[in-house]
């Protein structure tokens, strides 16, 4: 039975290696978003602001979309430690080249651009290294809350960020907000290095390409992730348009200067950290479709009153809401896929996520820009409501499992292959075939429950697969399906499965009658080996 203590959403604190990586994602994050504002902000009085501001967001994002799933294919194959270092390295390099340019005036709008994208190149890389990591600190009953807490990090780092960053413009310029980024990022690689990553079980590393296709196999074959993964971009999309007009909310709108820039910010990222932290009762109250339904009405209708305030007074509760609501859909959307999604594939699922996540905002962020220079500022900002609403109510009809209640711990059940003729080579592809006799009265069921296994042999490293009855046998019925080589189903036979592939052959096994041993086609050769 858990305790109150293993219940409370900061017990994930109590692993030391999870607290010190987690402030020292903190302290990197907030150097993050306050080069992210001075970046927006070197340009917010440009005659070309409704368009420069906007893709300074475009050119941070769109990395995650490039590059978001080669780096979860190296974090599911390589130390995660060590990559990690490699990034804040880089981070540090670029932040430092960043903030000598700009004190020399030497950075006009499309060196900026360049230098946003260099910089989400590092996030690109570390997110969905980082996120997979978490799962190494903390048990399983701990993900959900280890994820709420990342989330707060997130947008304690939103909230904090900005501020100072604001403080920083205010004061001094924007070139010391380049100078604070690369110092947080040294902050970060310090805890790295002292951090003693637990020797993990060495196994044979994926090759690239076909990691590649299996992650992408995967989400494609696993309903809960696509279901997911769907009603987030739904979110995303109008959504997005808080991040990429702040700006020109806080400058055209309201008037504000730097200062009141990072306090609009701040409401966002309080409103996070308020939605990240209570998220864990009402989890317990309702389900994860109910959370991501509310809180996309609650995000649009708050991003509608939005447009008609005049004032900061007004502004800053709606931008509560607003955060509030953004860190309910993210965190629930995260802690799902860490349950649902098995070990071997998490950093590439995870990555597939980001790529959605900050792909769409890559996307988003310059059509809600032409939609203010077309439209005017306020237009745009009724635009997004209102499909913030339509959204919503259209995506409540795709229902999100339960990933508690999904059994995804890793299990070997399947026989070791016995062989006369060995594989000459890694290469395939091998076909497997599997023949089951069925009693007439259990063939409907049968065939209904082999769709379940059809996805299951898909999940785990099929690329197709296929069943037939056989013609000369009354009830005999061949399963066939395709593997791209030995090795990958080597994988299958020793780390794929779960406990819930399990539960669906033997389902289907309590059908049957009779199974035949299982026979694997290879590639013939012209010679006996």
């Amino acid at each position: 039975m858990s305790t109150p203590a293993s219940n409370s959403p900061f017990a994930p604190f109590r692993r030391r290696a999870f607290f010190w990586l987690w402030l020292g994602v903190v302290v990197a994050s907030i150097g993050a978003w306050g080069q992210t504002v001075g970046a927006q902000w070197l340009f917010v009085n440009d005659p070309n602001a409704a368009t420069i501001v906007p893709l300074v967001q475009t050119a941070s994002t769109l990395p995650m979309m490039l590059l978001a799933l080669p780096a979860g294919v190296i974090a599911d194959a390589f130390d995660r430690r060590w990559i990690m270092v490699a990034i804040q390295i880089y981070s540090i390099a670029v932040a430092c080249a960043l903030a000598t340019l700009t004190m020399l005036g030497l950075m006009p709008p499309g060196l900026l651009l360049a230098f946003t994208f260099a910089v989400g190149i590092a996030l690109a890389t570390l997110s969905p290294t980082w996120q997979a990591t978490i799962t190494e600190l903390v048990p399983r009953s701990q993900f959900a809350a280890a994820t709420r807490l990342d989330m707060v990090s997130v947008n304690v780092a939103r909230a904090a960020g900005p501020a100072l960053a604001g403080l920083v413009i205010a004061n001094w310029g924007v070139a010391p907000v380049f100078w604070l980024n690369a110092l947080a990022g040294a902050v970060l690689l310090a805890v790295l290095l002292a951090w003693r990553r637990p020797t993990v079980r060495a196994e044979r590393r994926e090759r690239f390409l076909p990691a590649l296709r299996s992650g992408l196999r995967y989400v494609r074959h696993e309903p809960a992730v696509v279901a997911i993964l769907v009603r987030f971009g739904a979110f995303v999309f109008p959504a997005g348009a808080v991040w990429a007009l702040l700006p020109l909310i806080a400058n055209h709108q309201l008037g504000l200067d730097a200062g009141g820039y990072g306090v609009l910010f701040s409401a966002l990222g309080v409103g996070a950290v308020c939605g990240a932290l209570g998220l864990g009762p009402v989890k317990q109250r309702l389900t994860s479709s109910t959370i991501l339904t509310s809180a996309g009405l609650a995000f649009a209708a708050a991003f509608l009153a939005l447009a008609f305030t005049d004032a900061i007074w007004q502004a800053v509760p709606l931008l509560v809401v607003c955060g509030l609501a953004w860190s309910a859909s993210v965190a629930t959307v995260v802690s799902e896929l860490q349950l649902f999604v098995p070990g071997w594939v998490r950093a590439r699922v995870i990555a597939i996520y980001l790529m959605v996540f900050l792909g769409i905002q890559a996307v988003a962020a310059p059509i809600w820009g032409l939609a203010t220079g077309q439209f005017g500022l306020r237009t745009a900002l009724i635009l997004a409501g209102a499909i913030g609403v339509i959204t919503a109510l259209a995506c409540s009809r795709m229902p999100v499992p339960d990933g508690h209640s999904m059994q995804r711990t890793p299990v070997v059940f399947w026989d070791a292959p016995h062989l006369q003729v060995e594989p000459a080579s890694p290469s395939g592809p091998v076909l497997v075939v599997n023949r089951y006799r069925v009693d007439p009265q259990n063939q409907a069921g049968f065939v209904e429950a082999m769709g379940g296994l059809r996805g299951s042999r898909l999940r785990s490293g099929a690329s197709t697969w296929s069943l037939y009855q056989v013609g000369e046998k009354s009830g005999w019925f061949v399963e066939q399906f395709l593997v791209s080589s030995w090795e990958e189903h080597e994988r299958q036979h020793d780390g794929r499965l779960t406990v819930e592939d399990r539960d669906i052959e033997e389902k289907v096994l309590a059908l049957t009658t009779e199974r035949g041993s299982p026979e694997h086609l290879l590639p013939a050769r012209r010679s006996a080996p």
